[in-house]
């Protein structure tokens, strides 16, 4: 019967390329089903044997382990040469865009409290 292993909802494509090369290189057979054409299905990596489960979970415990430490490292050596994009980064990239988002929260909050502004002028 089949299992579920991994879901591969909001997963970037470089990791569930090393979840399925992992799986390949163990001899793990496994088969993947799509979010389909509206994102609805489930999106993940399934298990053909369920016998492998516990040599599948572990092997992918383990790169996780792996993975987030090597994320972490790549993280803290932008931040320390000064690379990692910061909000000032992105308002200069796209200013107009910035104004535009600034307009429309200053519409909503000003929509929202000003019946109860009326009230307190009554």
């Amino acid at each position: 019967m089949s299992t579920l292993l991994f879901r591969l909802r909001s997963v970037p494509d470089d990791e569930a390329d090393d979840i399925r090369k992992l799986l390949a290189d163990n001899a793990i057979e496994f088969y993947e089903t799509s979010a389909g054409n509206w994102g609805i299905s489930l999106a993940g990596i399934w298990l053909k044997d369920e016998a492998q489960l516990a040599e599948a979970k572990a092997l992918i415990k383990t790169y996780e382990k792996n993975r987030l430490a090597r994320v972490r490292a790549e993280y803290d050596e932008q931040v320390r040469e000064g690379r990692e994009r910061t909000m000032i980064d992105v308002i200069k990239e796209n200013p107009f865009r910035f104004l535009i988002y600034m307009g429309v929260i200053a519409l909503v909050l000003t929509l929202s409290i000003k019946p109860f502004l009326d009230l307190a002028g009554h």
